[in-house]
């Protein structure tokens, strides 16, 4: 059964669709309602176990569309609901799979919820293509990492990568030849990919590929990459460091 989730800030909006979807679906269920966006927020970035998110487009404190900013990578299927139908083509720009106008008709809904289904089997699928693809790279190839971002796959030589640097919720992968990749993923996300034996988390904001080293200047507490670019070394991890090399 598939799983919902609804953010609206009028409760009686949600008693509403949640009659609708259990008069006129048996395939799917809501698990969870909120009137209040940032607890929505907080539950739907930490939870894997939703299949489409119905989202009012007013609501006071969190814009809808503002709230659609602040999910973390949703793999979810979202549906717009509104009583107006000024949103429809920002609905479509923000990449939500749908666009109900309140007062929702019962037809709309059905056919809301077939895309929903025909969303939830193309992830289920994707994510068993992808479970395939990393489970051969990390078996036939060890000089190769594989990154999920932003909806695909990345695959990186080890040897590609000097030093990763950290910005907020993004990391920005350095490369050689002076290439660079900005990644959906915080620093302490990537060093969990990342084999130990090639890479050490030198400061809290920088992970350095060790067979990149060029110089440590101890005296000033930095190393030099084969870029050119100083990193910090941290000083809490300065005997850990020295331990690696």
């Amino acid at each position: 059964m598939l799983k919902a989730v609804i953010v609206d800030d009028e409760p009686k909006a949600i008693q509403s669709l949640i009659w609708e979807i259990n008069n006129f679906s048996e395939e799917i269920e809501v698990i969870k309602s909120f009137t209040n966006p940032d607890k929505a927020l907080t539950y739907l970035n930490t939870n894997t176990l939703v299949d489409c998110l119905f989202l009012d487009v007013q609501m006071p404190t969190i814009g809808g569309f503002q709230f659609l900013e602040q999910l973390h990578n949703p793999n979810f299927a979202i549906v717009i609901t509104t009583a107006y139908d000024e949103y429809a083509i920002k609905a479509l720009k923000h990449d939500a799979l749908d666009y109900l106008l309140k007062p929702i008709d019962s037809d709309d809904l059905r056919n809301c919820i077939s895309k929903i289904k025909k969303h939830s089997e193309r992830t289920i699928n994707s994510s068993k293509l992808e479970r395939m693809l990393i489970n051969f790279n990390t078996q036939f190839d060890k000089k190769k990492i594989t990154i999920n971002t932003d909806g695909k796959l990345l695959f990186l030589d080890i040897d590609d990568i000097i030093y990763i640097e950290s910005d907020g919720n993004y990391s920005t992968l350095h490369l050689q030849k002076q290439k660079k990749i900005v990644i959906t993923k915080k620093l302490k996300e990537v060093d969990a990919i990342l084999p130990e034996h090639y890479f050490f988390r030198i400061h809290n904001s920088y992970i350095i590929n060790l067979n990149k080293i060029k110089a440590f200047i101890k005296n000033e507490g930095y190393v030099v990459m084969d870029s050119d670019h100083k990193i910090p070394v941290a000083r809490q991890r300065k005997s850990d460091f020295l331990e690696k090399l």
